[in-house]
C-alpha cells in the first residue's frame, strides 16, 4: 500500500479500543498483534503496490482538481499515502495525522531524506474525536484507517468539519489479510481458515471492518460519487520484497491465531515462517492478492444532507 494502503490487505494491526487509526496500509492485515514489525510490512505494502497506488492517486486527482493545496492523509502510518499523494499534487503540502508518535517520527525522517520536509506536517491527534487545527482542507485520504475508529459517525463528522467546500474524501479500505499461497490444496484452505479465524477476531475488535461506508458517509452529510473495488495481483516474476512481505504477514498472522486455531493448524502455519523447504520466502508459488474498496465523496451541498 501504504495504504497507505495504503495496505494495508487489511492489513495490519491493532490496538482494542484505540480511536486514531494507523494506516496499515494499506495492507492488510488486521490481526490483534503487536505492532513490531508494522512499519516493514507497510513499506514493503508500498513498495510492492507502488504502480496501483499510482493509478488511484491519479484517479483521486482527476477527480480534486488542480487547486489541491492542503492534504490531510488519515491515519498516514509510515507515510505509503503522503509521499504518494505529494508526488501526485507538486504544489500541494500533507498534514499526516496518525496517532503513533513513532509512525510520525519515522514519516518525517523519511520526508526529510526524500527533500519533502518542508511540504509535510505531522499531527499526533484521535482522529476519531475530530481534527484540532485542520481546516479548509482541499482533500482528506483515509487508507486503511477508519475501520480503526471506534465511532466512525463522529470521525466522519471532524473530517467534514475539516474539508473546504466542494473538498473530497477519498476513503480506501482492504478486504481482509493479504493471500499469497495457491488457492487449491492444502497451503490455499489453511490460508482459508486463517482468514476465517482473523474475522473472527476482527469482528470482536474492529467491529466497523467491511462497514458500508457508502451509507455512513451519506449519513454523515457527504455525496459519494465513486465507489469501487479493486482486486491487486501481483505474480511472478514477482517483485523484490514479495517473501519477506508474505514472511512478516504470517508472521504477524501467526501471533494473532495462537489459541484460535487448532495445533496442526499452527503447526503448518509455523512451516510457513521457519525457514525450512515450506517457508514463503523460499516457495515459488506465492502470488499477492489483495482487494481495495475505495469510495470518494464531497460534503453534499446544503439541503442535500441525509
Amino acid at each position: 500500500m501504504a495504504h497507505g494502503h495504503q495496505h494495508h490487505h487489511d492489513q495490519h494491526h491493532h490496538t482494542p479500543h484505540r480511536h486514531t487509526p494507523h494506516r496499515h496500509d494499506q495492507h492488510r492485515h488486521d490481526n490483534g498483534a503487536t505492532s513490531d514489525g508494522l512499519p516493514e510490512i507497510l513499506d514493503l505494502d508500498a513498495a510492492l503496490f507502488a504502480p496501483h497506488l499510482t493509478a488511484l492517486t491519479g484517479r483521486i486527482a482527476c477527480l480534486a482538481g488542480d487547486d489541491v493545496r492542503h492534504i490531510v492523509d488519515l491515519g498516514s502510518g509510515t507515510g505509503t499515502g503522503t509521499f504518494a499523494l505529494l508526488e501526485q499534487f507538486p504544489t500541494a503540502r500533507v498534514t499526516a495525522v496518525d496517532s503513533s508518535p513513532a509512525m510520525l517520527e519515522r514519516l518525517i525522517s523519511a520526508a526529510r531524506e526524500r527533500g519533502l520536509g518542508d511540504r509535510v506536517r505531522t499531527l499526533e491527534a484521535d482522529a476519531g474525536a475530530g481534527l484540532p487545527g485542520v481546516a479548509d482542507a482541499d482533500l482528506v485520504w483515509a487508507s486503511a484507517s477508519l475501520h480503526h475508529l471506534d465511532d466512525p459517525a463522529t470521525a466522519l463528522a471532524g473530517i467534514h468539519a475539516a474539508l473546504r467546500p466542494g473538498g473530497l474524501l477519498a476513503v480506501a479500505e482492504v478486504d481482509g489479510m493479504p493471500s499469497f499461497l495457491p488457492a487449491d490444496g492444502g497451503p490455499g484452505e489453511l490460508e482459508a481458515r486463517c482468514r476465517a479465524a482473523l474475522d473472527g477476531l476482527h469482528a470482536e475488535r474492529l467491529p466497523h471492518r467491511g462497514a458500508d461506508w457508502g451509507s455512513l458517509l451519506t449519513a454523515a452529510g457527504f455525496s459519494v460519487e465513486q465507489e469501487r473495488a479493486e482486486p491487486w495481483e501481483l505474480r511472478t516474476p514477482l517483485p523484490e520484497g514479495a517473501g519477506r512481505y508474505a514472511f512478516l504477514v504470517f508472521e504477524r498472522i501467526r501471533g494473532s491465531l495462537d489459541g484460535r486455531v487448532d495445533a496442526d493448524d499452527l503447526a503448518a502455519l509455523d512451516r510457513l515462517i521457519d525457514g525450512g523447504p515450506e517457508d514463503v520466502r523460499h516457495r515459488d508459488d506465492l502470488v499477492v492478492r489483495s482487494t481495495r474498496r475505495t469510495w470518494m465523496a464531497r460534503p453534499a451541498q446544503e439541503g442535500a444532507k441525509a
